[in-house]
């Protein structure tokens, strides 16, 4: 099931993709009724993750329901919006191809007179060079940074090159959000937390992080600046079945510059959960990504983004988002202009 939000004028709605266009869930819910109390029916008809942690029968009965209705109420109006803001915002990874794979460019780019070692040692032992691999506690246990959930856009928003980086990357992920609260929980209790899947876009500053993972507090202003996700939210019975064998793409100004893919993750998604929820207590609307799938980086292929760069990534069963990048003085100019607006 597809899942996104809309204002409509002044009101929050949550739509579902019926096959043939978008239905209001409040139409739908209404069609139920009066199986559900009101109350219940307005914050599932404007909360996407309320409505993920709704009862698991509701959803088939919503698909069914909103069958029925079709084609009479399908509509396109209102403005798409992001599909929920993210309570938090915890960023794993997963994938030890990738950790290794963005090393080596962190080499090549930043750390040239090491180039030529890593090069020979690789083509004399056919082997990754030792440090290129993760720190062993990663081989250990899940491990993630916490980023800024409240600089989250979505597709079609501009994104603002940092003052600070010469290096702006960009980073396929899988994006998934829980709709029920964890604690202490075992990975099936965690996998069947998880309410929906979208795609995720983590925005890097890779000469900033190179700085600041050198520190030892993990990434700060290399990542905090801006992330997006897609639009639309697919609920986990469809994802969840077979995310480790996703399909990716990256384009850039249209170009394909890569094709990324899920297989050989370190730690399953209830693992993860099982491990972020230990001693600690986690809420509907806490947002997870699984790292960057390989290649799926500009690190890892040598392609950063510059001004007036259009970045689009895909994967294939969960959705897409475009994002277009401009200089940062252009958004301030863009707020400036909101606020006389106003």
């Amino acid at each position: 099931m597809q899942l996104r939000r809309i204002w409509d004028g002044a009101t929050l709605l949550v739509q579902l993709n019926a096959g043939q266009g978008w239905i209001d869930v409040r139409e739908i819910l209404t069609r139920l009724s009066p199986r559900f109390p009101e109350d219940k029916v307005a914050n599932w008809s404007s909360n996407l993750v309320a409505l993920l942690g709704a009862p698991p029968g509701l959803r088939g009965d919503l698909a069914g329901a909103a069958r029925e209705l079709l084609p009479n109420t399908s509509r396109e109006t209102g403005a798409v919006i992001i599909p929920f803001e993210p309570r938090s915002y915890r960023d794993f990874m997963l994938y030890e191809k990738h950790a290794v794979d963005a090393a080596r460019g962190f080499v090549r780019c930043f750390m040239p007179k090491f180039a030529p070692i890593v090069r020979t040692y690789e083509a004399l032992t056919g082997r990754d060079f030792p440090k290129l691999k993760p720190r062993p506690l990663w081989y250990h246990q899940p491990v993630y940074y916490m980023g800024n959930h409240l600089a989250f856009v979505t597709d079609g928003a501009d994104v603002a090159i940092p003052s600070y980086t010469r290096a702006l990357d960009y980073e396929l992920e899988l994006g998934f959000v829980i709709s029920l609260s964890l604690f202490n929980a075992s990975p099936e209790e965690g996998e069947s937390a998880i309410g929906g899947f979208v795609v995720l876009n983590d925005f890097s500053a890779r000469d900033v992080q190179l700085e600041e993972m050198s520190s030892g507090f993990g990434p700060q202003k290399a990542k905090h600046f801006a992330s997006a996700i897609s639009n639309v939210v697919v609920t986990a019975d469809e994802v969840l079945p077979s995310w480790r064998s996703l399909k990716g793409y990256v384009k850039i100004n249209g170009h394909l510059v890569a094709e990324p893919a899920s297989e050989s993750p370190r730690w399953s998604l209830g693992e993860v959960l099982a491990h972020a929820s230990r001693s600690e207590r986690l809420y509907p609307g806490e947002f997870f990504g699984t790292g960057t799938f390989p290649s799926g980086s500009g690190i890892e292929t040598g392609q950063f983004l510059s001004e007036g760069d259009a970045i689009e990534i895909g994967i294939y069963g969960v959705g897409s988002l475009t994002n277009r990048i401009i200089a940062e003085k252009d958004l301030e100019n863009e707020g400036h202009r909101s606020v006389e607006a106003n």
